[in-house]
């Protein structure tokens, strides 16, 4: 049985694209290795928001054709979407395959493993597939012929990311066996790709216009989750905020929501990232009536500074900003609050800087993610003048980094000797296991438990103390 193994890079929507795929590799027959030393066939599910993460993904192939020079190297995901031909030069790597088609690579990856070759005619031809918008389109100008997938030259597929109007999921009926480790807080993708157009963003270049999955699905979907023996699911999407403003008749998430706890037993929702605008006093109170909602809410800052919010063609003021979160922690004074924020806009001077700072300092968030601006191929930002030094942009991430650091530290003394209902994680020592609380507390619990149970703790200040 051939063997495969999944390196995931990014956000949560990635991560739930890589579940995706290991389900359906599986399906296909595949059996998931113990490493990718030994695995048959690699799969790099990549992201491309920041140079950084780029270089991680190039970093990656190389180490793995280094270790495993037999493996099968498939690199997919958005920076695959962005910038196939910079990833197939690389040595080592098989097929690229953009988002535009990530559905396929089950297929192709059974004919990459099972030694597939002889006569052109055998092979796989190019084809058009449910919501494409039009036939593969290849790089290599192989649209219309017969792709051979023998050794040699990397070969890329893509097309246009715009063209599809559905979301892409894996059944969650079965996580059994080998990904029954999904049944600890899987993330549902409910939603995909965004109309925004923030001026350092290149996600809508290559995740597509938004895009809901229809709410009768999403129902289904967590009944199946749920029933497998889930208890916590993380609904999750790229502009999760947006959710159902593409469907017919549209629905927002808050009604979404309802739904899913009137219609499921499903014991705890969580939600990943959600846009201050569609932080509404309806929203906050509905997480706030429900003990099955995640008190948890994080919410896209990117800058303190109205001046900068507007040259990154962000749709809010500062000031609307702190109301939102301002709402959030006067119906829910415990929950977590966190943000985004970028260091190092081009034309962002010291005094922006020191504006930003302040006004997080003054709100009651319980962590940040901190990214050092990068210029995106195909942004608005990647032709603004007045860049900021590296050397600058780096001090002003750390800057940033040490008050996320304290602000994690306040919001934990603040908790500190609240009992919380956790779920246990994966994670183990010699005498604790993980468990994450509802409002996004990682804590450690004495003595070694399976991970996906309940426990009632009591938080410590010290975050690597043990809660009874």
């Amino acid at each position: 049985m051939a063997t495969f193994s999944i390196q995931n890079f990014g956000c949560r929507a990635t991560e739930a694209d890589a579940a995706a795929l290991r389900r359906e590799l599986v399906a296909q027959g595949f059996e998931l290795a113990n490493g990718q030393a030994s695995a048959d066939l690699v799969l790099l599910n990549t992201c491309t928001v920041t140079a950084a993460a780029d270089s991680q993904a190039r970093d990656a192939v190389r180490k793995i054709h280094r270790e495993n020079p037999a493996a099968r190297i498939i690199v997919t995901g958005c920076y695959a979407q962005r910038a196939p031909e910079e990833i197939a030069a690389i040595d080592g790597v098989t097929l690229v395959v953009g988002n535009s088609h990530q559905s396929e690579i089950p297929r192709l990856a059974a004919r990459l493993v099972s030694g597939a070759g002889g006569a052109e005619s055998d092979q796989p031809r190019l084809r058009s597939t449910p919501n494409m918008g039009g036939e593969f389109v290849s790089l290599a100008q192989l649209s219309g012929e017969a792709m051979s997938l023998a050794a040699g030259p990397a070969k890329i597929l893509t097309g246009d990311v715009s063209a599809w109007t559905a979301v892409q999921i894996a059944a969650a009926d079965s996580l059994a066996g080998p990904i029954a480790d999904e049944r600890t807080r899987p993330i549902l993708k409910i939603q995909d790709g965004c109309n925004n157009r923030c001026a350092y963003c290149v996600i809508p270049l290559v995740r597509g216009r938004s895009r809901s999955l229809p709410p009768d699905q999403v129902v289904a979907q967590v009944r199946q989750l749920h029933a497998s023996g889930t208890r916590e699911i993380v609904l999750s999407g790229i502009n999760l905020g947006s959710y159902g403003r593409d469907l017919a008749p549209r629905e927002a998430l808050a009604a979404l929501v309802r739904r899913i706890l009137d219609e499921t037993a499903i014991e705890q929702v969580r939600f990943s990232s959600i846009e201050p605008q569609d932080v509404t006093e309806d929203f906050v109170s509905l997480v706030g009536g429900s003990s099955r909602l995640a008190p948890h809410f994080h919410v896209p800052l990117q800058s303190g500074c109205d001046r900068i919010l507007r040259a990154m063609h962000r749709w809010y003021h500062a000031e609307h900003y702190a109301e939102r979160v301002a709402l959030i922690h006067r119906l829910l004074p415990d929950a977590a609050i966190g943000a985004d924020v970028i260091a190092g806009f081009p034309g962002e001077t010291d005094t922006d800087f020191r504006e930003t700072c302040e006004f997080i300092e003054r709100l009651p968030f319980s962590y940040l993610h901190v990214f050092s601006f990068s210029k995106r191929p195909g942004t608005a930002a990647e032709t603004l003048a007045a860049a900021v030094p590296q050397r600058e942009i780096r001090e002003r991430a750390r800057a940033l980094r040490a008050l996320s650091q304290r602000k994690s530290e306040e919001f934990r003394s603040r908790q500190a000797g609240r009992s919380l209902r956790a779920l246990t994680l994966h994670r183990q020592g010699d005498d604790w296991t993980e468990a994450l609380t509802g409002n996004y507390l990682k804590v450690r619990i004495a003595g070694l438990h399976p991970a996906n149970q309940w426990h009632q703790v009591t938080v410590a200040t010290d975050p690597a103390a043990a809660a009874a």
